[in-house]
């Protein structure tokens, strides 16, 4: 068996505008205003990369980040 962590960095989702307002205004909308953040799409071949692999590969943790995050 295999298993793999997939930790994304900052994507572009509605996950944001679950918090409340005030969250949003001093860090979720900042951090959208700074960050070139990554579109669904790049996870989505983080995902495939890591169950494309081999049989005898396993990547058991791959992060995935916008270039500018800090």
């Amino acid at each position: 068996m295999r298993v793999g962590v997939l930790e994304p960095g900052g994507v572009n989702t509605e996950l944001g505008s679950h918090n409340r307002p005030d969250v949003r205004d001093q860090l979720i909308d900042p951090f959208y205003d700074q960050t070139e953040v990554l579109a669904p799409e790049d996870i989505a071949d983080g995902v495939v990369y890591m169950v494309t692999r081999p049989r005898h590969t396993a990547v058991g943790e791959l992060w995935i980040m916008p270039t500018d995050q800090v």
